[in-house]
């Protein structure tokens, strides 16, 4: 055999590593996993629906466990297929059933269904996992079907933790996923897959709530979604590499294309991106058109700004992505912008420069050429075209030449002459040489590249005609004077660039930092700002003043846009605008004036959004005439808009979450007022239903103890309603504002008489004990309201004090003020609870005793007290449990106490 076919074999010989793997497969069963992203996508369907066409093939089919979860859909594709009955396992004491494993086995069918790879086996069973249950299916032959959710895999658990914040407990390894022989990914859109959820056919009712909220939030799944397709993926590109081994094919074999357009201010910058867009509908490939902005971009004319947008809008509408770098080496950041986005093709346009202009530095596309390494350069010959072509705005809007410039380097240039002149006579000619050489950096540093040139060749000719010998000619009779004048020449073109250079740099700078600055200013102005108009004013005042341009911006409100701002202010709207602020409202796209749609309109709408939707429409206009933003105006509008669009998202948020405090409260006030009056009026009312009903029925027959105790329980319970609804009714006052105490002198030890009196059923079971001082003051105050305070007070007492204990009332003066403490002997009160026990409808739950209480009581206390000028306020006992309420209630001063009038 020939030396050349022998090592042509050698080559083509197979991997004995792939041979070794594909023969340890023979004689296994077949895998495969129908992976999704998340529950609920379909994959327990489809693995049926695959089972059902292998069935019709005539492949034996039996199901080992499928989970239908009660969908009617999935059901029905069950029916028909032979279900081997699972195992019952009993588990402290309830019954559990698992698929039993032995009886497949002894079936032996062709194919087994087996749901949720990731289950985790009852203990007791052969094996912890139910994946283990299959690979032990697997090594007998049997082909399986199964399912897995991408979260369930182990290498991806963190992942999927840090996405959902919810770790998953039940995970299978890698091993599994690598060792199948199939993978089929089911795939559902995150609004789908939502609208499933909401229809009920995932989860039921408060838990298909919930799971919208956290787990299956949008962004969520389509991170899953992402992981699931990037798992199958490389499990994908593993088996194309087997296979490739297997077979000895040499490679490799590309993936995939992706393709960047490079693009400048030239007028063939369409053609360009038409040419990019064709070459990636012919690879089914993604691509992106890249503008690197460097220094000189500054100095461009209007209408080369113009071609540059223009084109990069081009690109965003043919489904491209339009990218702008900021840089000095255009070709370095081409390549580095095409290795981070794992470009493979870059397309570029012909260089138009003349041939000459290499020599003094290469181009782009050489420059690409040279350094491109792996990636692949298509250079492009673009048609000629003119600079008035569709997009582009006419020459006419350049600037136009100005004199100025040239007249400073003739000024610098005279003043290094005639400074040259003065030092002639102790200075040699290669210093009066550097005297017009400064004459050439003045030049570029004040006036540009070309007023610098042009000094430079001014320099050489006066240095020629003034120093140069002979004298007052061109001539030059010393050749090693021909050498310093070109030298000198040469030295102040090169000085004179990189001068220009340093300074449009320089420039271009400062113009940043002023950027910069500004929008820190305004992003520190927003965050002082706490309404929505502040902010909207802030707005509109900072894209005017940065832009030159007017601004108004509208908010939606009651189904209609209104402007919410404008500087200048101005809310006048043609009907253009109002049709052209309406669709960029709707349609989240460009509007008015320059844009595609409603180009009609005076001014240019745009949409403010946020992350999550948008929130309104800035409109701007000026007096100029073509584009309205320069492409560095559309960058800073746009970060000043993203900023503004944080600032109103934060206010909207602030006020959603006061709105959802005050839902929340309602809602809490609603239920409490509903369990109340379920409780507190339904029973009091079935006892005297009762009561009354047993009175009117066998009155006859009841013994004259039996009616009393009726009676009894008829006033007891008709007392305690009326003290409900009477609660009812104060908190009622309270909370309208229509409190208005009877003041009077009254004696402090008559209102606790009186309250004592009134209390005398509910302190039956328990001491009362009061220490009231003689000698106390009379207070001024509304008696009934006073009495209904310390009738309150004494009634919680009664409910929480065990029976038989003390339930003390003492007064004392303090300072200008009586003091009255009512405590018990109960439990006391918890430390987080001393302030919340005074808000309507709350109750202290410290045991599993519920007692009988609306959660009024205190609340109303606290507004009967205020009302009459005092203070009370709750604790607990120090020597001993309990809770003890202190009302601090001022002391008027008597007719003689009072100081004389001066």
């Amino acid at each position: 055999m020939p030396p050349a076919e022998n090592h042509r074999e050698t080559r083509a010989r197979p991997s004995p590593e792939a041979l070794l793997e594909s023969a340890r497969r023979e004689g296994r069963g077949r895998l495969k996993i129908f992976l999704g992203a998340a529950p609920g996508v379909g994959k327990t369907y489809e693995m049926l629906t695959a089972a059902r066409a292998r069935k019709a093939e005539g492949v034996d089919v039996v199901i080992g466990v499928v989970e239908t979860h009660g969908r009617k859909e999935t059901q029905a594709l069950v029916d028909g297929f032979e279900i081997v009955p699972r195992r019952s396992i009993d588990y402290r004491g309830r019954t559990l059933d698992e698929m039993d494993l032995d009886a497949i086995l002894a079936r032996r069918p062709a194919l087994v269904l087996v749901d949720e790879l990731a289950h985790t086996n009852v203990p007791g069973s052969r094996h912890p996992k139910r994946y283990l249950d299959v690979e032990e299916l697997l090594s007998q032959g049997i082909d399986v079907y199964t399912t897995l959710n991408i979260q369930h895999v182990e290498s991806l658990n963190d992942v999927v933790a840090q996405i959902t914040r919810i770790r998953v407990r039940e995970t299978v390894p890698d091993s599994i996923v690598d060792r199948a022989d199939d993978i089929e990914v089911i795939d559902l859109t995150p609004a789908d897959l939502i609208k499933r959820l909401e229809e009920g056919k995932v989860y039921l009712g408060n838990t298909a709530r919930r799971a919208i909220a956290n787990y299956f939030a949008p962004g969520n799944l389509t991170a899953l979604r992402e992981l699931a397709l990037r798992r199958t993926a490389q499990r994908v590109d593993e088996q194309l590499l087997s296979h490739m081994q297997e077979h000895a094919i040499s490679g490799p074999w590309a993936a995939g294309e992706r393709i960047l357009v490079c693009i400048d201010e030239s007028a063939g910058a369409p053609a360009l991106i038409r040419h990019a867009k064709r070459q990636a509908d012919r690879l089914r490939a993604p691509w992106s058109a890249l503008h690197v902005e460097t220094p000189q971009a500054a100095a461009l004319s209007e209408a080369a700004k113009t071609r540059i947008a223009n084109a990069l809008r081009l690109a965003a509408q043919l489904g491209g992505e339009a990218v702008t770098l900021p840089g000095q080496d255009v070709a370095g950041e081409i390549l580095r912008h095409a290795a981070a986005g794992n470009v493979t093709q870059i397309i570029v346009g012909k260089p138009a420069k003349p041939r000459w202009r290499e020599w003094l530095g290469p181009s782009v596309s050489h420059e690409l050429i040279n350094r491109a390494g792996d990636i692949g350069i298509h250079v492009v010959a673009l048609p000629d075209q003119q600079a008035d072509e569709a997009g582009a705005v006419p020459a006419a809007g350049k600037p136009g030449f100005s004199p100025r410039p040239y007249l400073a380097a003739i000024a610098y240039v005279a003043a290094a002459l005639g400074a040259a002149e003065l030092l002639s006579q102790i200075m040699d000619l290669r210093n009066i040489a550097l005297v017009f050489l400064t004459a050439v950096l003045a030049s570029a540093v004040t006036a540009g590249l070309w007023p610098a040139l042009f000094a430079s060749l001014l320099s050489a000719l006066a240095l020629n005609f003034f120093f140069i010998a002979p004298f007052y000619t061109l001539t030059i009779s010393d050749p090693e004077n021909v050498v310093a004048l070109g030298f000198f020449l040469l030295v102040a073109l090169i000085a004179s660039n990189l001068t220009a250079r340093v300074q449009r740099q320089a420039n271009a700078a400062r113009q940043r930092a002023r950027t910069t600055e500004d929008l820190y200013l305004f992003s520190k102005k927003l965050a002082g700002t706490g309404t929505l108009d502040d902010v909207l004013w802030a707005t509109a005042f900072q894209i005017a003043s940065m832009l030159r341009v007017r601004v108004v911006i509208l908010m939606p409100g009651e189904g209609s846009l209104a402007v919410r701002a404008g500087y200048p202010p101005d809310d006048t709207l043609v009907d253009a605008d109002i049709a052209a602020a309406r669709w960029a409202w709707e349609h989240d796209r460009p509007a008015g004036r320059g844009a595609d749609t409603l180009p009609g309109a005076r001014r240019l709408y745009l949409p403010l959004r946020t992350g999550r939707t948008a929130i309104g429409v800035i409109g701007l206009d000026d007096d100029r005439q073509g584009p309205l933003l320069t492409l560095e105006q559309q960058r800073l509008f746009d970060a000043l808009a993203d900023q503004a669009a944080v600032a109103v998202e934060r206010i909207q948020l602030v006020d959603d979450v006061d709105r959802a405090k005050r839902a929340a409260e309602a809602d809490r006030l609603r239920s409490a007022l509903l369990t109340s009056i379920s409780h507190d009026l339904k029973t009091p009312l079935a006892s005297i239903m009762g009561a009354a009903d047993t009175l009117r029925d066998y009155r006859s027959v009841l013994r004259e103890e039996d009616r009393a105790a009726l009676l009894t329980t008829l006033v007891d319970e008709s007392e305690r309603l009326n003290r409900f609804i009477a609660n009812l009714l104060d908190m009622t006052r309270i909370e309208s504002g229509a409190m208005e105490p009877n003041a009077a002198l009254v004696d402090l030890a008559e209102v606790v008489g009186s309250a004592l009196r009134r209390a005398a059923k509910i302190t039956a079971g328990h001491r009362v004990e009061t220490a009231l001082p003689a000698d106390l003051p009379m207070l001024s105050l509304d008696p009934v309201l006073f009495e209904q305070v310390l009738f309150n007070l004494i009634d919680n007492a009664a409910k929480y004090a065990p029976a038989e204990t003390a339930i003390a009332i003492r007064a004392r003066q303090d300072a200008g003020a009586i003091v009255v403490e009512v405590a018990d002997e109960g439990p006391g009160l918890p430390e987080a609870d001393l302030e919340r026990i005074f808000d309507s409808f709350y109750r202290v739950r410290k045991s599993d005793r519920v007692r009988v209480g609306t959660g009024l009581g205190l609340a109303i206390c606290r507004g009967f007290v205020e009302a009459m000028g005092g203070t009370i306020r709750a604790g607990n006992r120090r020597d001993r449990p309990g809770a003890i309420f202190t009302i601090r209630m001022p002391v008027e001063a008597r007719p003689e106490e009072r100081e004389p009038l001066a």
